[in-house]
């Protein structure tokens, strides 16, 4: 029977449950998807909400259906399926999880063979298109299903990114936020030379301390008093599904995930001189201007992780970047993970000596920016229209790779709807004049509320 399916968006699955995804949605897609890939074999596994179970079980009877076999990861975070389909060489993987989207959502991330991203681009609409239709073939065979535990292979893999031999002992708070991370970071303890400070640490899909989101300043107060009680020398925080990783440093200070971009984008030029990086365009100027100093290439994408992925395949990039704390690695299939940036970091200061803060401050001072600004909104492409109309005639470039972004001579903003809420993303940076990023920061504030009708 053919049914509408709401929840597909540019490059994943997000949908409120049961409305929008629920176990039919879920199977359809799990058939659709063998299909569409032809897959044999795929990799399944799950985040803590307390409707990614039930989901899990509905896309799984829809994948052996179609006639494929499911190793079955189990909870885990986005990054272990990610890990599980390249480690293991299979056809697939899906990992249900809605990250950091409110209580009643959930959604799926959807890969193909070596962790390659399926987006609106590259089959995610032929996938949708089947699974309204509902017309799936009958498979010769139905297929197996095999629980299997992937950490303490990933645990493996992710102790070859530094030579934790070389570490300084460092007091760490960690903040799970009662997502996933916590079991990665209790596998991982015992290799690093930290005091870990758990935060919120247990998976809890009823998020008691709400959801996970550190992006957002309400959500960081946990981080930052932790930081502070203990003389910790940095923290760091995750998503629901740990694929992003945020920064606080000694002072409990929140570090905008553009400058971790800079910060990761420089140690990887050095590392490997004229390399490519690639950068969301949201928050640019700091990004290009350490990779030309690294003698290496700042390549835009198009926001989204998908969209990056692609991006650092084409131009085989080392390191890929995105403000919202999204960081992509090619040494893991130019996968996001939210464990390797810290473990990076902290050997960065551990090699330096230099604490948290002193790594970004000139960074921070030479190119201020507003962190982003979330506006829920009723007419979002008539504001950014309008937007456009005020500033065309001062600006002196205008790009639209993703929403709409604005240069001028010592200031410039980018402003884009989400493609998973309601909502307009803002941001704003500055050569040099934070006062100047501030004032610029009010006035399209201004304007977004005045032209929201």
């Amino acid at each position: 029977m053919k049914i509408d399916i709401t929840c597909f968006k540019a490059y994943d699955i997000r949908g409120r449950v049961p409305e929008e995804l629920n176990d039919d949605v879920a199977y359809r897609v799990g058939r659709a998807y063998v299909e569409f890939l032809d897959a044999k074999k795929v990799v399944v596994g799950h985040d803590i909400r307390l409707t990614s179970e039930t989901l899990t079980d509905s896309l799984v009877r829809g994948i052996t259906e179609a006639g494929a076999d499911v190793i079955h990861i189990g909870q885990v975070g986005t990054e272990e399926v990610y890990f599980a389909t390249f480690h293991l060489a299979v056809d697939g993987g899906i990992c249900v999880t809605a990250s950091h989207n409110p209580m009643d959502y959930n959604g799926m991330k959807l890969v193909r063979e070596g962790s390659r991203p399926i987006s609106g681009d590259s089959g995610l609409d032929v996938i949708q298109a089947a699974a309204e239709k509902g017309e799936f073939r009958d498979a010769v065979k139905t297929g197996t299903i095999e629980k299997r535990d992937i950490r303490p292979e990933y645990i493996e893999h992710l102790l070859g990114y530094a030579d934790t031999t070389q570490l300084k002992p460092l007091k760490v708070v960690c903040n799970a936020g009662n997502g996933g991370a916590g079991a990665v970071i209790d596998g991982l303890e015992s290799h690093f030379p930290f005091e870990f400070i758990k935060v919120h640490h247990n998976p809890d899909g009823s998020f008691p301390n709400g959801i996970p989101n550190p992006i957002l300043p309400e959500k960081r107060a946990a981080t930052i008093d932790a930081v502070k009680a203990s003389g910790a020398d940095l923290g760091f925080a995750w998503d629901g599904d740990f694929d992003r990783c945020f920064f606080f440093d000694e002072t409990g200070e929140f570090i905008e995930g553009y400058y971790v971009v800079g910060l990761l984008a420089e140690a990887f030029l050095k590392k490997n001189p004229g390399a490519s990086v690639v950068h969301d365009p949201r928050l640019t100027w700091n990004t290009i201007d350490l990779a030309q100093a690294g003698g290496g290439n700042a390549i835009m994408s198009k926001t989204g992780h998908a969209f990056i992925k692609e991006k650092m395949r084409a131009e085989d990039a080392v390191y890929g970047g995105e403000m919202s704390a999204h960081h992509y690695f090619r040494d893991f299939a130019y996968c996001d993970n939210g464990n390797i940036p810290w473990i990076l970091v902290t050997e960065l200061m551990s090699r330096t000596g230099k604490k948290l803060s002193e790594l970004v401050q000139d960074r921070v001072a030479k190119f201020p920016c507003s962190g982003e600004r979330n506006n829920t909104v009723n007419n979002p492409k008539v504001i950014i229209d309008a937007i456009e109309n005020h500033y065309t005639n001062a600006a002196i470039d205008i790009q639209k790779v993703d929403g709409l972004s604005m240069e001028f001579d010592q200031w410039r903003f980018n402003i884009r709807m989400s493609s998973t809420e309601p909502v307009l993303r803002l941001n704003i940076e500055s050569r040099g004049d934070k006062a100047l990023m501030e004032a610029k920061t009010d006035e399209l504030l201004g304007l977004v509320k005045h032209y929201d009708t």
